[in-house]
Formats: structure tokens, sequence, C-alpha cells
């Protein structure tokens, strides 16, 4: 554990379909890009929290409460920005990608997903999932679906209910251990495997899907997932904004 190089890198923008700059809002007091950074401060396993954006207003409202940031190129995916800043960090072994919309994720499970990449040696990449309990979510292709073997290895990830219920005579939704699972998009990267990923042809099946991490498996590798109570709530909308400032109030 003392040779541990952990980074989490935080890829935020300011534009944004459903809610333009949202990473600069402040209704709490403080920018939600602040409450996401030191959300993930608190991870115990984690050296350095750094915020990787093409926007000098980010960087700038990162830099006056303290934080780190670094100012990238343009780039059509997070995972790519996340790639840039890990560069800056040749000692880094494990790059985790944190969300910058995410300002109430979990610790301990930025902590799980170093935990699994050190636990699994052969594994390159390691991300969460969540027991799906509602029809709803089961239904809503928003809510990215993963399906895992015995050993916690990722056999696909989809926007349609996987697996496909044949017998419904029984309610499925609250079998144990639980049938239906949450992708939870936060992820670990071993960093040499980080700087493969743009290079990989994206394949068919990622593009009908719209999913990025289809392209690690339809590549031949593997992704170890770890299974966590309930997915945090992630900044999408006004409405989920205002949510969390009356969480934050309480």
């Amino acid at each position: 554990m003392s040779k541990l190089k952990a980074i989490i890198v935080i890829p935020a923008r300011l534009a944004s379909t459903r809610l333009p700059g949202k990473m600069l809002l402040a209704e709490t007091g403080r920018p939600l890009i602040q409450h996401t950074v030191e959300a993930a401060a608190r991870a115990t396993l984690a050296d350095q929290v750094v915020v990787g954006t093409e926007d000098p207003q980010i960087v700038a409202a990162v830099q006056s409460f303290g934080g780190k940031a670094i100012l990238t190129g343009r780039h059509n995916t997070g995972t790519d920005r996340v790639a840039e800043v890990a560069r800056h960090y040749p000692s880094a072994t494990i790059i985790v990608n944190v969300q910058g919309d995410e300002p109430e994720i979990s610790p301990d499970a930025i902590d799980l997903v170093i935990e699994l990449l050190l636990k699994h040696s052969s594994v390159v990449m390691s991300t969460l999932a969540a027991p799906i309990r509602e029809q709803w979510r089961l239904d809503d292709p928003a809510c990215v679906k993963v399906v895992f073997d015995r050993a916690g290895r990722a056999l696909w990830f989809s926007r349609s209910p996987i697996p496909y219920v044949r017998d419904r005579s029984r309610d499925w939704l609250q079998n144990e251990p639980p049938v239906f699972n949450q992708h939870i998009g936060l992820y670990a990267y071993r960093a040499d495997f980080l700087q493969q990923i743009p290079s990989l042809p994206p394949s068919d099946l990622e593009q009908v899907e719209s999913l990025e991490q289809l392209r690690v498996l339809t590549a031949g590798h593997t992704i170890q997932v770890g299974v966590v109570s309930a997915a945090h709530k992630g900044i999408d909308t006004q409405a989920d904004y205002q949510a969390f400032v009356e969480r934050f109030k309480e």
C-alpha cells in the first residue's frame, strides 16, 4: 500500500444541454464544483484531487477555494480529458474519474473502485453498481444497467432492461441477491491503460448503445464491478440542483 499513487481527476465543463453553467452554480455559498472536489477529497486511498477543464472560469473558481485545476484542450469525452490530466502525474498508477456534477459522491465509493484494482491485479478498469428495485428505473434508458459474473466481472452494459425477464410470475425486482443493477458512472483505471483508451477503435455496439465503456469490453478487456447499496445523486437539471441545495441546508 505504501507504493500506491492514486489520483482523482474531475473532468468539468461549463457547457451543459440541460443545465448550462451548472459547475459554477453557487446557491449554497459554494460553486457546485467545490462541493464535488471536497467530497472526493474525503476518500482515503487517493493522494490528489485535480479538476481538468477547458474553461478558464472553472480553473479560476477551483483555484479560489484552494483546489487544483489544469486547463486542458478541447475533448469529445470526459475520459479523453482525464487522460490528458493524468499525463501531468506520471508517477500515478491508478486514476479515478469522478464526474464534476456529483457533489454527494461517497468517499467510500471512490475507495472501493481503487480497492478493486488493488485486489485484482489483472483488471485494467473498475466501476460500481447498485441494486434496482423500481420498475420505472429498470425501464428508463437513462438508467444504464449492468450484468456481471460471480467474480464481479462485467458481462454487459445496456440502456435496455438486462437481464430479460422471461418468467413474469415472480417479482424479480425484490430478489436477493439483486437480479437488476444500475451502473454508477464512477471509474478507476490503471494509468497505462487509461492512455490506451482514446486509441481503441469505437465498436458498433458502443455506438448503438451510446455507452463508452462498451469500447473496453468489446476490445476484450475486463471491467471489475463493485456493488454498493445505492447510487449517489448527480445534478442534471435545475430541479436536481434545487433538491441538492435543500438537502445541503438541512
